[in-house]
């Protein structure tokens, strides 16, 4: 049995247009790294970054303390975090984390559980941050390409991108609030119009035929939502601009990445994706706010090093 692991997770983004809660894709934009080595007593969280240091605060930290409680491992541990993907931005950061510690906690102890398993006990680090479990980040981030969850069961179906598919991120600089998840949750409409569920199933279900035929045009096209993002667009300064940007330079789909305030856009291997994060950036800069933009593609996921 070895006596130290060092994992490395991806970024990802959730909900990609109409599939919020459901869909996730894996991003290579950055990486969280966690090195898990056993010590003497308790779990002991170091880290160079500005994150909790209490376990149960932490995604990565409530991660291990909810596996060593399952498996009842008495021996101590110090979890080492070096934290490459921005917190707070839509980006998954968080559950990079908890993905991360999952696979290290696997490894370090030799349990081999199956992918369903681990994401589930990733989910439960996503309550450090967001207040509740969720699985669509960490299910993009441990297992990387595009993911779709399905809860009570737990099912996750991982579906493989197409490798032309290319994703222009741009991460506005903004004060992010504390619990900024639940906030952007707050203002989600309670009731939602028939027709417009209807609208965003079919697009959810054109995106999922699109991801199964590596069919990076139709992934495109079907980046529409009209419950979601428009409930939180006014969080983003510029946003209406930097979409209507985004689309004219070329960008096949555009939509806000996970909780925000981070914007994504869909774009093919072949498309002029600087011209598409320039136009982005031009977006935001009619809003008087400055941003970072990022061309990556789709991660193949959390991996041993």
């Amino acid at each position: 049995m070895v006596s130290k692991v060092i994992v490395k997770s991806p970024s990802s983004t959730a909900n990609l247009g109409p599939g919020f809660d459901v869909f996730g894709l894996a991003l290579d934009a950055y990486y969280d790294k966690i090195q898990l080595e056993k010590g003497n007593n308790g779990i002991k969280i170091q880290t160079s970054d500005s994150i909790p240091l209490l376990p149960e605060k932490n995604s990565a930290g409530l991660v291990i303390k909810e596996m060593a409680k399952e498996f009842k491992i008495k021996s101590g541990l110090v979890l080492k975090i070096n934290k490459g993907v921005p917190a707070g931005f839509g980006m998954g950061s968080s559950a990079a984390s908890a993905a991360a510690a999952a696979v290290a906690f696997d490894a370090l102890f030799d349990l081999n559980l199956d992918a369903k398993t681990l994401v589930e006990f990733a989910g439960m680090g996503e309550k450090a941050s967001a207040g509740s479990i969720h699985y669509d980040n960490v299910a993009a981030s441990l297992l990387g390409g595009f993911v779709i969850v399905r809860t009570n069961p737990l099912n996750i179906i991982r579906i493989e991108p197409p490798k032309d598919l290319v994703l222009c991120v741009a991460i506005p600089k903004l004060f992010i609030p504390p619990k900024k998840t639940q906030v952007s949750r707050s203002v989600l409409p309670k009731q939602i119009k028939l027709s417009d569920h209807v609208r965003n199933l079919s697009n959810a279900t054109a995106m999922t035929v699109g991801f199964m035929k590596q069919d990076t045009l139709m992934i495109g096209s079907a980046v529409r939502d009209i419950i979601v993002e428009p409930a939180r667009q006014h969080m983003i300064p510029g946003f209406i601009q930097v979409k209507e940007n985004a689309l004219r330079a070329g960008a096949l789909g555009f939509t806000i990445s996970g909780a925000g305030p981070s914007v994504i856009a869909f774009a093919l291997k072949t498309s002029n994706v600087k011209k598409i994060c320039a136009a982005m950036e031009v977006g935001f800069k009619s809003a008087k706010t400055k941003c970072q933009t990022v061309i990556c593609k789709p991660s193949k996921g959390t991996i041993i090093l």
